[in-house]
């Protein structure tokens, strides 16, 4: 075994982490970005991210259907689309499509609003309909690491009405465990009080748990090996051991 000492601030850092009203993404590191899509230069994404988005569309063959709407935004940016739906749609409207300011996953580089390729797109709210290329994405995003953040049935726990084009970048194993069980990334911490397991395509298993971190600092005990370590912008770490082919 070996011990890994984490601050406190560390539990705003990661991939995993939980943003939203009740948690706001603070200031940290500036974010390594891309483009989503050579053909939308101004989408930009997480490097990790944009590259496994690329390989999905690509996968479902559907690099002429499916179109990157919006990726990464900065605080201004967040600030003008909520201003400016405030203006044109009213408030109810916007709190339900819209983040507030310093709210938003797309802050993160981690969130993309995906659309059906067309003349005009809806920028808010664009078309991802549940069939063709579509619905292919969306059955094979987990296997790349995404989830489709804001679902239907969840609006009370999420605090966004259902956004079928919306799509967060949490990796493997942690896309399969959400989708398997039926949960949004708010339910995701409490689900790993204990730990989960997850098997892999080719045999590959994989152990998921979550760490509070009480006071300034956490001390972690992980065994030898390959292990990834993110904060989840509250309170806690989410630890994930990847075990060896079955």
């Amino acid at each position: 075994m070996r011990e890994i000492l984490l601050s406190r601030s560390q539990v705003h850092q990661g991939s995993l982490l939980v943003i939203n009203r009740d948690h706001p993404l603070l200031p940290g590191d500036p974010v390594s970005l891309t483009a989503a899509d050579d053909r939308r230069p101004e989408v930009l994404l997480e490097r990790r991210a944009a590259r496994l988005l690329t390989l999905c569309i690509r996968a479902v063959g559907g690099w002429d259907a499916i179109v990157p709407v919006s990726g990464w935004r900065s605080q201004e940016e967040q600030q003008a689309i909520w201003d400016t739906s405030l203006a044109e749609h009213g408030a109810a409207f916007t709190r339900q499509y819209v983040a507030l300011p310093g709210c938003s996953e797309h802050q993160s580089g981690l969130a993309v609003d995906l659309g059906q390729a067309a003349e005009e797109i809806d920028f808010l709210r664009p078309a991802f309909p549940d069939y063709g290329v579509w619905g292919a994405f969306r059955r094979a995003a987990a296997r790349y690491g995404f989830i489709q953040r804001y679902q239907k049935g969840k609006e009370a726990v999420t605090g966004i009405a259902w956004e079928p084009w919306h799509f967060r970048y949490v990796g493997v194993p942690h896309a399969l465990l959400l989708e398997r069980n039926g949960l949004c990334l708010e339910e995701y911490p409490d689900f790993l009080c204990r730990p989960r397991t997850c098997s892999l395509p080719g045999g590959r298993q994989v152990v998921v748990y979550r760490a509070p971190c009480s006071g300034a600092e956490a001390a972690l005990q992980l065994p030898e090996g390959c292990c990834q370590i993110s904060g989840d912008n509250a309170d806690g770490f989410i630890v994930t051991l990847w075990g060896r082919t079955a």
